[in-house]
């Protein structure tokens, strides 16, 4: 049984750091595509960061690039998002997402079938 378990969220200052982790179990996490989305308050989710379950591409969304980094250690079964440079604008649920069909690196939530319970990020002073 597929499952995704993040952890890592919080309350930060602007400008501060934030490292969210997303535990998988059930699944070789190798094999799958696998990424982060956001949900802020009354918008719609989007794509923050994925990696490709083929050759490891990453992609990430605009908004992203120059300041997050995400990583997968094989070895723990664990993705990471690295987030730094935070801004109020990144506030909202993250939530992991894993697929083994979809071969990534593109964020579309469409294309992921498993999804986390996902985390709460909190950008405030």
């Amino acid at each position: 049984q597929v499952q995704l378990v993040e952890s890592g969220g919080g309350l930060v200052q602007p400008g501060g750091s934030l490292r969210l982790s997303c535990a998988a179990s059930g699944f070789t996490l190798d094999y799958y595509a696998i990424g982060w989305f956001r949900q802020a308050p009354g918008k719609e989710r989007e794509g923050v960061s994925c990696i490709s379950r083929i050759d490891d591409s990453t992609y990430y969304a605009d908004s992203a690039k120059g300041r997050f980094t995400i990583s997968r250690d094989n070895v723990k079964n664990t993705v990471y998002l690295q987030m730094n440079s935070l801004t109020p604008e990144d506030t909202a649920v993250y939530y992991c997402a894993t697929d083994e069909e979809f071969p990534g690196p593109e964020c579309i939530d469409s294309d992921y079938a498993y999804w986390g319970q996902g985390t709460q990020v909190t950008v405030s002073s």
